[in-house]
Formats: C-alpha cells, sequence, structure tokens
C-alpha cells in the first residue's frame, strides 16, 4: 500500500490547484479522479467548453451582423457548421486538460483514476479498472457539485437537458426553452439564440442573475430583450413533459394564471447541488449539512481533524475560482502556514456578451445592513473605445461608504468586465476609496476608463466624459 502525505479526492479547479500547492510544499501527494480525464466539472462539461461555444457563437454574430458595417464585405450566405463547431470546443477541451496531466507529472502528482471512497479516517479505496488502496495522513474532499434536478422535469439527456448535453448538441433547437435565469442557462441560452434559435428563459424569481445586483439584472434583462430573448421572471415551473421530439412545460406566473410553453429543447439549469456520491463519508466521522454539504470549520476542517473540503461541496459560491483559493488555502494550512481568504471579494461573472461582474456588496445589501453609502455610475456608451469597437450597451457602477470613501462594491456590465472586475477585486483588496481610483491614470482609449469615471462619480459627482 502506498502512503502519502496528502490525497486529494476530485480533480477539478480546486484539487489539482491543492495537489501541486501541496507539492510545492514538499509533501508527497496523490490525486483521485474518477473520469478518464482531470480537470473536473469546469474543464470538461463548464467553464472552459461554455467560454469556447460561447467565443465561437460571437464570432458567428459578428459576422452576421456586424462585418458588413465594419467594411468586411463577404461573398454567399454565412452558415454555422454546429458539428466543426463543437469539436473546437472539445479541442480546447482536451488540450486544457492534457496540460493538467503535465502539471501533475513536473510536480510529482501521483494520480488515480477511479472512485475514491473512505476506508477510514486514513484510507482511501479506490475502484476503477483496478482496485486499490492507498493511505494519508491528510485527506482533502474536492469532489465538487452536479446540476440540481427538479422532481417534476425527468433529464432524459436528449430532449429535457443539462449543461451537459447542452454543450454537445447534434442540432440547432428551434425552440430551447430554460428553466433557470442564472448564469448557466443565459451563457447557453444566448449561445444558442446567436445560431437562430428561439429562446424562452423562465425564472422563478423576479428577475434573472437575482444573487447580484438589481441593475445589473434590469441593464441584462434590457440587452436580452434586444436580442430577441423571450423572458419571463416570476414564473414558477409545475410540469416538463416530453412527447416526441417536442417538450412541453408549464408554469404559474405572478397573477396565479397557468402558462404553457412548447419547445424541441428543454435545458434545467436551477444551480448545481453539492456531489458526495459514493464516499462512503459515515466511515471517517465526516458531518454534512442538510442539504449535502461537507460540515467545515474556518479552516476548512472537517468533523474528522486531518481531512478537509473545499469547492462547490462545501458552503459559499459556487466558482472554480474560490475551489482555487480554499485548495491553496487548505495546503499551506497543512503545511503551518497563515493564509487567509476574504469570501467577501470573490469576483461573480457571466459570461454573456455584454460580460457582466461584480465584487463587494450590492446597493441592496448596503440598504438592508444600514450603511450609508454614495454611488457613481458612467455608462459605456460614453467611451471612444466603446464606440470604436460598437460594444455601447453597459455601466459601472461603484458604490463606496459616504463617510470614509472606501469601496465598498463595484457592479459592471459590458465588454470585457470579465477582465475588468480584477481592478476593483485589487483596489478593494487594498482598502482603497473610490478617490484613490480616479486619481489613477487608465490607457485611453479603453474599456477601463469607464471605472475611473465611475468613481470619479461617486467621488464628487465629477466625472468627465457625460
Amino acid at each position: 500500500m502506498k502512503s502519502y502525505d496528502v490525497a486529494i479526492i476530485g480533480s477539478g479547479p480546486g484539487g489539482y490547484v491543492a495537489a501541486i500547492r501541496c507539492a510545492q510544499l514538499g509533501m508527497k501527494t496523490a490525486i483521485i479522479e474518477k473520469y478518464a480525464t482531470l480537470g473536473g466539472t469546469c474543464l470538461n462539461v463548464g467553464c472552459i467548453p461554455s467560454k469556447a461555444l460561447l467565443d465561437s457563437s460571437h464570432h458567428y454574430d459578428d459576422a452576421v451582423k456586424h462585418f458588413e458595417t465594419h467594411g468586411i464585405e463577404i461573398p454567399g450566405e454565412i452558415k454555422v457548421n454546429l458539428e466543426k463547431m463543437i469539436g473546437r470546443k472539445q479541442a480546447v477541451v482536451d488540450q486544457t486538460t492534457v496540460g493538467i496531466d503535465f502539471l501533475m507529472t513536473k510536480n510529482k502528482i501521483d494520480v488515480y483514476h477511479g472512485m475514491g471512497a473512505f476506508k477510514d479516517a486514513t484510507h482511501i479505496k479506490i475502484t476503477g479498472n483496478t482496485n486499490q488502496e492507498i493511505e494519508a495522513k491528510y485527506i482533502i474532499i474536492a469532489t465538487g457539485s452536479k446540476p440540481t434536478s427538479l422532481p417534476f422535469a425527468k433529464v432524459d439527456k436528449q430532449r429535457i437537458i443539462t449543461s451537459t448535453e447542452a454543450l454537445k448538441l447534434k442540432e440547432i433547437p428551434k425552440h430551447l426553452i430554460i428553466i433557470g435565469g442564472g448564469v448557466i442557462g443565459l451563457e447557453l441560452g444566448q449561445v444558442y439564440k446567436r445560431l437562430g434559435s428561439d429562446v424562452t428563459v423562465i425564472e422563478y424569481m423576479d428577475r434573472i442573475i437575482p444573487t447580484m445586483d438589481s441593475s445589473l439584472s434590469k441593464e441584462l434583462n434590457k440587452v436580452f430583450r434586444k436580442q430577441k430573448f423571450n423572458i419571463k421572471v416570476s414564473h414558477k415551473v409545475t410540469s416538463v413533459v416530453r412527447n416526441g421530439n417536442e417538450v412541453l412545460v408549464k408554469a404559474v406566473n405572478k397573477k396565479g394564471e397557468l402558462v404553457e410553453f412548447e419547445g424541441d429543447y428543454c435545458l434545467v439549469s436551477v444551480g448545481r447541488s453539492p456531489y458526495t456520491v459514493g464516499l462512503n463519508t459515515q466511515s471517517a466521522g465526516i458531518k454534512l449539512t442538510d442539504n449535502g454539504q461537507v460540515e467545515v470549520n474556518s479552516q476548512l476542517q472537517t468533523s474528522t481533524s486531518n481531512i478537509y473540503a473545499i469547492g462547490d461541496v462545501v458552503k459559499g459560491a459556487m466558482l472554480a475560482h474560490k475551489a482555487e483559493e480554499e485548495g491553496v488555502f487548505v495546503a499551506e494550512t497543512i503545511a503551518g502556514q497563515k493564509p487567509h481568504i476574504d469570501y467577501s471579494l470573490i469576483p461573480g461573472v457571466v459570461y454573456t456578451w455584454p460580460e457582466v461582474a461584480s465584487v463587494g456588496k450590492t446597493e441592496d445589501q448596503l440598504k438592508d445592513e444600514g450603511i450609508d453609502y454614495k454611488s457613481g455610475q458612467f455608462p459605456m456608451r460614453a467611451l471612444g473605445r466603446s464606440r470604436a469597437s460598437m460594444d455601447l450597451d453597459g455601466f459601472v457602477k461603484i458604490l463606496a461608504d459616504k463617510a470614509t470613501d472606501e469601496i465598498l462594491g463595484v457592479h459592471m456590465i459590458g465588454a470585457r468586465c470579465a477582465d475588468l472586475i480584477s481592478e476593483a477585486v485589487v483596489a478593494m483588496e487594498f482598502r482603497a476609496s473610490a478617490e484613490d481610483i480616479s486619481r489613477m491614470s487608465h490607457a485611453h482609449p479603453t474599456f477601463s476608463e469607464a471605472i475611473k469615471e465611475a468613481a470619479l462619480a461617486a467621488t464628487e459627482d465629477r466625472a468627465l466624459h457625460i
């Protein structure tokens, strides 16, 4: 039996990053993955493949709608080759997962393919092509999450699908019905809308992206309606039934009326649930919460002191970069260091176009907490860079403490906001004021100028270009 300092169950962004950091710190490390490729949901059927399809469909959308305006003339009809598009997506995934294999080899991390389950607090049984057992002084659970199901929407992976199947469809849906107006549903909805599908989004809450600042939801809703999305908020889905190649979705609207939607595909995208099936946690004395998460303390330590848990399987936002931070945190904690994570400064992003990004407190949160604040907002359409690229939708909003001017939250929607939000994270990590940002030089012409202008608006209502 092989013995290790640390063994990690799960090779998603949290798991493989934890393994690398453990190895860097001199620990003999093993990682266990039940699937044939490393990388977990994010690299295989989540973040990476969805962004690949978003980029491909964006190129097509630009070619059809904007190339002529830019003076680019293409003879003949522009067509979508979905098979080739899906193939490119898979090539990106394959290249990325091979990269993880390289990192494991480089850092001398032993990789086991098979289902890992606890025999006890220091031993893991691995069931795969060959059954084996390993021993580890410390164990990190990084088994991630799976799409949440609805009791009345039986996923058949053909017409009633999850995000996994939506990434490899054989045809472009005529009418794609999406249950859930969150990040995953909206991103995949935009992919197929660009390719020619009619798209209906049915959301239980009173707005799309309900966890983000309400102003972002309002602006994205406006943009999506211009793009001819059919968005139905405050609708409770009660039934999803497949009849041949058609899917019938029934829902109750806010007036209590029963409404029906017919499409050829239905994407169930109502969030994700922690995945602990088959871990045999009870054999290691590990406690789970009522919703199936692994119970951890502030050090991400489970009820069994030598076992830790990170990522989607514990409390907090289900984000790949949150899992990565936790992976590093646990590795350094095991090594006797004193790492730190500020969970309030982990950004959230929606990779639609325009992109949506946010960090810190929303306006509703500040109001609920009774914090006096001021707000500065600047529209993207006022930027020279936005006009040059024809990306006019959106804005940057900065919320700052009314007395101290410390930045409390930054919320943005527009071109490249997924990248721009990092400036806000850096500023807030160093507890910068709105004036601090307003006095820093931002290159012209860039989208980032909107951040400076919003900071100027928050400081003394003195934005220069509106």
